[in-house]
C-alpha cells in the first residue's frame, strides 16, 4: 500500500489529539458549573486539577504504551487508543458529576498514545534522512488541531456545553474506521521485541534508553526545551491581558496565528532547512531563534508586536523535530515505540512543571509591591532554559551527520 494513506491517517490522528483537547476548552467552565462548581474560580480549580491528572497519567503510562507498540504492533495500539478516546468523550459528554469528568481525564491520559505511537509508526516508514522532516509533519498536524479545536469548541458550544464532547467522540470513531481500512502493520517479527514491565515504566525506560550513546543528554535537552516552550499555554492569556489589556477573543486570535505559523514551518519549511543544514545545526538554529523570540516577548509593549513576532517565533520550532530525529536514529528499529513513549513522558512532566513555574514567576513580578514589575518575566525564565538546553546540546558528541 502507498505510504500516502497511512501518513494521512497518522496526521489526522495527531490533529484529533490536539483538537480533542482544544474542542472542550471553551465549554469546560460552563459544564463544571452545571455539574456543581460554585463559580468560575472553583471551576478553574477543577479544570487545573483535571489537566494535571491527564498529564500525570501520560507521564506514568507513556513508556507502557510505547513498549506495547514495540511488542504487539503500532496498528492495534493506535486503533485501540482511538476507540478508547471515542468512548472516553462519550462518557464525559454524559457525565452527571465532576468526578466522572476526572475519571474521563484519567482514562484519556492513559490511552493518549496517539502522538507517540504515530511518531513511532512514522519512524518505521521513514528513511534515516527523512525522519526529522516527517516528525515535522507530526508537529504541523498538531498545530492545525491547535487552531481548529478551540474554534470548533466555541461554535459547537452554542448548542450546549456537552455538544463538543460528542463531536470529538464522533471524529475519533470515524478515524478509527479509517485506520482499520488503510493502516498496515509496520512491526514485523524481525523487529518485534518482548514486552518487559521493567522497561514499561518511566524509571525503567529512562534507565534503559539512557544507555544508548548520547541519548541521556538529548533527553535532558528535550526536557529543558519543553518546559520553556510550555510558557505559551501556561501564561499567555494572563500575560497578554496584563501587558496589552487583550480580551479573550484577541487571545484566541493570537494563538491561532501562532498555531498556523507553526504548522507552516513544521509542515513545509523544515523539509528545506534540515537537508541543507543537517539536524545538528538545525537544532542550534532553532534554539537560537527561540532565545531571541523569548527576549523580545519579555520586552514587548504593544500588542501589534506580538503578531509581527509570530513568524519569528514559529521558526524556532524547527529544533523539536530535528532533535527528535537525532534520537530516533540513535535507537534501534525495535526501540522506536519505547523511545517515543519516553518522549511523551518527558513532555507530560514538562506540562506538570512548567505551569507551576511560569504562573508563579508571573504572579511575583506583577503583584502589588513587587520589587520589579515585569509581566514578561516568564519569557526571561524560558529564555534561560533554552540557553541551558543549547549549552548541553552543544557539548554532545555528534554521532551522525548526513548533510551532503
Amino acid at each position: 500500500m502507498s505510504r500516502k494513506l497511512p501518513i494521512t491517517f497518522l496526521l489526522i490522528t495527531v490533529a484529533l489529539d490536539s483538537i480533542g483537547i482544544g474542542i472542550i476548552m471553551p465549554v469546560m467552565p460552563d459544564l463544571l458549573i452545571e455539574l456543581g462548581a460554585t463559580g468560575l474560580s472553583q471551576a478553574a480549580t477543577w479544570g487545573g486539577a483535571m489537566a494535571a491528572v491527564f498529564a500525570v497519567m501520560q507521564f506514568l503510562f507513556g513508556p507502557t504504551i510505547g513498549n506495547l507498540s514495540d511488542r504487539f504492533g503500532r496498528r492495534p495500539v493506535l486503533l485501540v487508543s482511538l476507540a478508547a478516546m471515542s468512548v472516553d468523550y462519550i462518557i464525559m459528554g454524559f457525565a452527571n458529576s465532576v468526578w466522572i469528568l476526572v475519571i474521563g481525564r484519567i482514562i484519556g491520559g492513559i490511552t493518549s498514545a496517539t502522538q507517540s505511537t504515530a511518531s513511532a509508526y512514522m519512524a518505521d516508514i521513514s528513511s534515516p534522512e527523512e525522519k526529522a522532516q516527517n516528525f515535522g509533519l507530526i508537529g504541523a498536524a498538531f498545530g492545525v488541531g491547535f487552531i481548529l479545536g478551540p474554534l470548533l469548541g466555541g461554535l459547537l458550544g452554542e448548542l450546549g456545553p456537552r455538544a463538543p464532547f460528542f463531536a470529538a467522540a464522533a471524529l475519533a470513531a470515524a478515524n478509527t474506521i479509517f485506520g482499520l481500512i488503510v493502516l498496515p502493520e509496520t512491526v514485523t517479527d524481525a523487529i518485534r521485541r518482548p514486552f518487559s514491565w521493567r522497561r514499561a515504566n518511566p524509571v525503567g525506560a529512562f534507565r534503559h534508553m539512557g544507555k544508548l550513546p548520547g541519548v541521556r543528554r538529548l533527553m535532558l535537552v528535550f526536557f529543558f526545551y519543553n518546559i520553556a516552550f510550555f510558557v505559551y499555554p501556561s501564561v499567555w492569556a494572563y500575560f497578554t491581558q496584563e501587558r496589552f489589556g487583550w480580551e479573550p477573543s484577541m487571545v484566541g486570535v493570537s494563538l491561532a496565528v501562532f498555531g498556523a505559523s507553526m504548522a507552516i514551518v513544521q509542515g513545509g519549511l523544515i523539509r528545506v532547512v534540515i537537508p541543507r543544514l543537517g539536524e545538528h545545526r538545525t537544532v542550534i538554529l532553532g534554539f537560537s531563534i527561540t532565545v531571541v523570540a523569548f527576549l523580545i516577548y519579555s520586552l514587548a509593549y504593544e500588542g501589534w508586536q506580538i503578531f509581527v513576532l509570530a513568524p519569528l517565533t514559529s521558526l524556532g520550532v524547527i529544533a523539536g523535530p530535528a532533535l527528535q530525529g537525532i534520537m530516533s536514529r540513535t535507537a534501534r528499529d525495535d526501540q522506536q515505540g519505547e523511545l517515543q513513549g519516553i518522549l511523551t513522558s518527558i513532555s507530560a512532566l514538562s506540562v506538570i512543571i512548567s505551569p507551576l513555574m511560569m504562573t508563579n514567576v508571573f504572579a511575583y513580578f506583577t503583584r502589588e509591591g513587587t520589587p520589579f514589575y515585569l509581566p514578561g518575566a516568564p519569557f526571561i525564565l524560558s529564555m534561560g532554559l533554552v540557553l541551558l538546553a543549547l549549552l548541553v546540546f552543544s557539548g554532545r558528541k555528534r554521532l551522525y551527520s548526513y548533510k551532503p
